[in-house]
């Protein structure tokens, strides 16, 4: 039987094509003592390796990987290779040759469904990526290549699954679809500090990218990444302590990138853009009670509304004078000119960075009277919103 080492070392060389600036296949099967010529090649990853990994001593990690290659020690039926590409992922390197090529493709997918039972009888569950048959041995990296990119898919659709590069859809890599107002309407309530409504836009928009681009985890995951620094370099601005807001930051998107499930990346990505606009929400209210904390989250809630004094009484079961006289001890302004300036300060960043039409803005910050809009922008930032904007463009 060959030496491990030297199955590793020839395994390498073939899924990396650089045996070709060495030597010819057949002079490396004879310094290697080969006799097997692989022609597909299959990535069998035990799913959810990262959280069973997590805190796990070596020992752990080399008996779980032994375990692993006893058992496809024992079932394979045709000549194989085998060489660990990553933690958790094993690549066999198949020799499909002896089998009457039209039927290559169901027999690869046969013995994909073997491994996952054999293996799910043991406790290690996988899932598996199946590259296209090439006889050429310097067109295999082609093949690994292939089962690598078809894995993909497994970011959105979970453990236990079975990927051939022919079941990937074709991929737009770039599409100009920027959702520029549901991007634009998270940005500003970020910039107001509005926690709840942030998740939720968060959540909608990352919805939405997984769709537009076909559920590509490549593009996908580069999508959200870009959208967070926004948001980052957003809360820098409100005046938020940096050093904070970039190590955490720098640490989030590092994990991001070796998540390899779809809901574990959305619920991490929540809660950081929940941490994020919270650190907002810090300098625009300061210390205040529940019962002001309460209401604020209902002004956020319901800016885009015509609410009243009356009505935020009410939702914190207050009489009218009583709140008033309460939030203005607490925060040091009246209740209406804290609504107000909450919705003029959410206008700031549609005037600064896009390009809406003003009675746009107005109304997506809740104010349908444009007039009435543009009096209170000029009582709160001394100039008109037009002014403004052009004021910003030249800084």
């Amino acid at each position: 039987m060959v030496d491990e080492m030297t199955q590793i070392s020839f395994s390498q060389l073939l899924l990396s094509g650089t045996f070709v600036h060495v030597a010819s296949f057949e002079v490396l099967q004879e310094k290697y003592g080969m006799n097997i010529q692989p022609n597909v090649v299959v990535l069998v990853s035990m799913d959810r390796y990262p959280d069973l990994a997590e805190g796990k001593p070596l020992e752990w990690k080399m008996k779980i990987g032994r375990k692993l290659v006893e058992e496809l020690d024992s079932i394979l039926p045709i000549p194989f290779l085998r060489t660990w590409i990553e933690e958790g992922v094993l690549a066999l390197l198949l020799d499909f040759h002896e089998v009457n090529p039209q039927d290559r493709k169901r027999e690869v997918l046969l013995l994909a469904e073997i491994i996952q039972k054999t293996s799910d009888q043991n406790d290690i569950h996988v899932s598996i990526g199946i590259g296209n048959f090439y006889d050429d041995p310097a067109s295999l990296i082609c093949s690994f290549e292939e089962a690598k990119k078809s894995m993909s898919g497994r970011f959105f659709q979970g453990n236990k699954l079975i990927f051939h590069t022919d079941m990937r859809k074709n991929v737009v890599e770039s599409l100009t679809i920027p959702l520029t107002k549901e991007k634009s309407e998270l940005f500003s309530i970020v910039r107001i500090g509005y926690t709840e409504g942030v998740v939720t836009q968060m959540k909608g928009i990352m919805n939405s990218f997984a769709e537009i681009y076909n559920y590509n985890e490549d593009v996908f995951k580069s999508e959200v990444i870009d959208l967070l620094m926004m948001m980052s370099r957003i809360v820098l601005e409100v005046g938020v302590n940096p050093v904070s807001i970039l190590t955490n930051t720098a640490n989030v998107i590092q994990d991001l990138y070796h998540i390899i499930r779809y809901d574990k990346f959305v619920m991490k990505v929540c809660h950081f853009v929940e941490w994020l606009t919270e650190q907002v929400e810090k300098i625009y209210i300061g210390d205040v009670s529940p019962t002001i904390k309460h209401a604020i989250s209902y002004m956020k809630e319901n800016h885009q509304k015509e609410v009243s004094l009356d009505d935020i009484a009410h939702y914190c079961h207050l009489s009218r004078y009583h709140f008033s006289h309460l939030f203005k001890k607490e925060v040091g302004t009246s209740v209406m000119d804290f609504f107000n300036k909450l919705r003029i300060d959410k206008s700031l960043f549609y005037l600064e960075k896009t390009e809406f039409p003003v009675h746009e803005i107005a109304n997506r910050v809740g104010i349908h009277d444009f007039n009435y809009f543009s009096r209170l922008f000029k009582k709160y930032m001394k100039s008109s919103p037009t002014d403004y904007r052009r004021l910003m463009r030249n800084i």
